[in-house]
């Protein structure tokens, strides 16, 4: 393979798409939230019903693109929704309406989705032909990556008094900034086909049933706590000094935990590895609310980063293992069904969040709802019979 189009460049594209499109484009809202919640102001219920509108259009783009009306150039419809990923960022800080907001967040949620089934399948192809499937742990330290990133971006704009307004434009910038480096370092391969059409009349594994639940039971699980848990701690007392960290330990255990987990996938299986990472991940999200001390909702946030990915990353590998001939040999459609039931359950995590916060006065029983299917998410997945499905 030619230098301009090495495995590595390849996986640093895929990096830096991830960091843009979920780094920045979707996760960026949960340190920017507090400041948008005392400012404008938003009540939790609003600050819900805008996450869900951002998992909403995550569901839609993950229905939308696995179907046979999506035609081109992989690279092409990466580069596009990462430019409207950054559009619909920078326009948040243009508008005081929830409307808005929600129409915005939907678009992004919808480039979102684009870009995580096109550009994954994309970049753990081209691995794949490479020789260098090692390699995709480099791609999925990209929402890490961004994670860390919005946390330092936040962060940093806040101890200035930037507003949260100056903060999605900034956001924004560093997104246009990822998308230049994506295009240059993301080169067209010749020979590589357009999108191929799916064969409606290809079987689906039936292990396929089990996997989609535990994945949207996954989503469900994971996402309340990744949207509120820097709202949770300024909202607590002794928890407010641990601000400006917490989302930062999200996102820095994030970026080696795609490899973490892919390791403990060859060794122990992916469906086993993913039972035991959601496990562990429901200890971190009752950490967050069980205690007052910040050192545990730092640990528990810490324990949220360093599994959502993996899981995310297991539960998508696996599907391309459980992908039958007659889909020609592209993953998207089973890497759509799994996002799109990922997508109901993160649509419906942050509007059950909001609204319980809101009736109840904090974020316990959200959280441990959250925890509650996270175990049963944990339970599905050791139902995806191994037969040695591994990276």
């Amino acid at each position: 393979m030619a230098d301009s189009c090495s495995p590595i460049r390849t996986a640093f594209a895929g990096m830096i798409a991830m960091a843009i499109v979920m780094g920045i484009g979707r996760f960026v809202y949960t340190p920017i939230l507090p400041y948008m919640v005392d400012s404008i102001p938003l009540s939790e219920s609003h600050a819900g019903l805008i996450a869900a509108a951002n998992f909403f259009g995550y569901l839609v783009g993950s229905v939308v693109s696995s179907s046979e009306l999506i035609r081109g150039n992989r690279r092409i419809w990466t580069l596009w929704m990462l430019g409207l990923s950054v559009l619909t960022t920078g326009a948040m800080s243009m508008t005081l309406s929830i409307p808005n907001y929600l129409l915005l967040r939907f678009a992004g949620g919808l480039c979102s989705a684009f870009v995580m089934v096109f550009c994954s399948a994309m970049v753990l192809d081209r691995l794949t032909l490479a020789g260098r499937p090692n390699l995709s742990h480099v791609h999925f330290a990209g929402v890490g990556s961004g994670i860390a990133l919005s946390a330092v971006i936040v962060a940093g704009m806040g101890a200035m008094s930037v507003g949260w307004a100056g903060q999605w434009l900034v956001a924004a910038l560093a997104g246009i900034v990822g998308l230049v480096a994506v295009f240059v370092l993301l080169q067209p391969v010749g020979g590589e086909t357009p999108l191929p059409t799916t064969n409606a009349d290809s079987k689906i594994d039936r292990r396929m049933i089990p996997l989609s639940l535990s994945y949207g039971l996954f989503g469900f699980g994971y996402v309340i706590t990744a949207t509120f848990i820097s709202t949770l701690v300024r909202q607590t007392p002794s928890m407010a000094p641990m601000e400006p960290f917490i989302w930062l330990a999200v996102g820095l255990a994030a970026i080696p935990s795609v490899a973490l987990w892919v390791w403990v996938g060859h060794l122990f299986g992916n469906p086993a590895s993913m039972a035991l990472a959601c496990l562990v991940e429901a200890v971190g999200i009752a950490a967050t609310v069980l205690s007052d001390s910040g050192v545990a909702v730092l640990i528990g946030g810490a324990l949220l980063g360093g599994t959502f990915m993996g899981i995310t990353a297991l539960g998508m590998m696996t599907a391309r293992q459980l992908a039958v001939s007659g889909t020609r040999g592209d993953p998207r459609r089973m890497l759509g069904l799994i996002v799109a039931a990922f997508g109901i359950g993160q649509m419906i995590g942050p509007a059950y969040g909001g609204y319980i916060a809101n009736l109840t006065g904090s974020f316990t029983v959200p959280s441990l709802t959250a925890v509650a299917a996270l175990v049963i998410a944990a339970g599905l997945a050791l139902l995806v019979k191994d037969d040695k499905i591994n990276t």
